[in-house]
């Protein structure tokens, strides 16, 4: 279309849509400066409802650019607030060295009814509790989307420093569903 680079989607929307269960995938990202690689679900009812209202729960979600922004992935769920407002509480894991280019990485959430919780190569790095009446977005089905974005309003635009081609890798994506009562036994 004229413009030096484009962006690309895939998802599941009118395909698979999911409520409840383990989502992951294993993925290497692209990184630089304006590069804005995400892994993500968005409530199925988005085409009657809008955005925020939907629900959004990001999975993984990377601004790119040096230093920390190539070594930071985000997780975070978004709702709309009673007065249609947008709300979003997010966490993060930030790797010691490198960036999330060098090697290929899992990322997953564990969702019910009571939370979502975010995991990086099995380790949780945040944890939110949807037990509050106000979460009904993130108590319906979402379809997932895979998607690299580049330039945007969070991580502005590519430069000079951006190196093109990039690649998004992913391994797979799998989805475990909880298909009955949320029940946990063990020894007391």
């Amino acid at each position: 279309g004229g413009q030096h680079y484009t962006s690309a989607r895939i998802n599941t929307q009118a395909k698979a849509d999911f409520k409840y269960g383990k989502i992951e995938a294993r993925l290497k990202l692209p990184y630089g400066q304006g590069i804005w690689p995400a892994f993500w679900t968005l409530g199925g009812n988005i085409d009657q409802v809008s955005w925020p209202a939907c629900g959004e729960i990001d999975i993984m979600e990377l601004i790119g650019g040096t230093g920390y922004n190539d070594r930071t992935a985000y997780g975070t769920p978004h709702w709309a607030l009673a007065n249609g407002d947008h709300a979003q509480y997010g966490g993060s894991k930030t790797l010691a060295s490198g960036k999330y280019n060098d090697a290929f990485h899992t990322f997953s959430i564990e969702w019910t009814s009571q939370y979502i919780k975010w995991f990086m190569d099995g380790v949780q790095f945040h944890v939110m509790s949807i037990t509050n009446a106000d979460f009904t977005e993130l108590k319906q089905n979402h379809f997932i989307i895979l998607n690299l974005a580049v330039g945007g309003d969070w991580p502005g635009y590519p430069d000079a420093t951006t190196v093109f081609p990039q690649k998004f890798e992913i391994d797979y994506v799998r989805v475990y569903q909880l298909l009955s009562k949320e029940v946990i036994q063990g020894k007391d």
